[in-house]
């Protein structure tokens, strides 16, 4: 992580006031932007701007138990909209929601096991909603390869993710 932020933000990657302990999310020193992190079995995906972010990344072929996730992480809204899906389309809309709302569990630097119920995304998945505080986050997901990714900020960034913060998957 060092390397690649060094190179990206153009220093030595000892001098990077980075902090990332275990099991907690990794954070920059004041001045030096935010970075998000997330990986599955064969990507890493490292992303840095100079406001808050959450990102996440998933095989795009990712089997998942679908309708399960759906009944216990997704509110109603949510839930409306997706319950009368085929099989694979299922698993497809819950995948791409899944992206959002763990990115928006990062973004907050909450934990998925307490706080992704509480995100909801809109029927465009352009804004997740905070449901216990009405906070909106703009998001972006998309395809790269084999995987889905996507990106959360508080902020209409205004353009897609890739023109303005560069992104690595390995």
């Amino acid at each position: 992580m060092r390397t690649l932020l060094g190179d990206l933000l153009r220093v030595p990657p000892s001098w990077l006031p980075l902090a990332a302990p275990p099991g907690q999310p990794p954070q920059l020193g004041d001045g030096w932007g935010f970075v998000s992190l997330s990986h599955c079995p064969d990507a890493l995906l490292l992303a840095w701007a100079p406001w808050r972010i959450g990102v996440d990344v998933e095989r795009s072929d990712r089997a998942i138990p679908a309708a399960a996730l759906l009944r216990r992480y997704f509110c109603e809204q949510e839930q409306l909209s997706l319950k009368a899906l085929a099989a694979e389309p299922l698993r497809r809309a819950v995948l791409d929601h899944w992206v959002i709302k763990e990115a928006a569990v990062k973004w907050q630097q909450g934990s998925l096991g307490r706080d992704l119920v509480f995100w909801c995304c809109n029927a465009d998945r352009d804004a997740v909603v905070d449901q216990r505080n009405g906070g909106v986050l703009s998001c972006w997901r998309w395809r790269y390869g084999a995987w889905t990714l996507a990106l959360v900020s508080q902020d209409d960034m205004g353009c897609a993710p890739d023109c303005v913060l560069p992104m690595c998957v390995y």
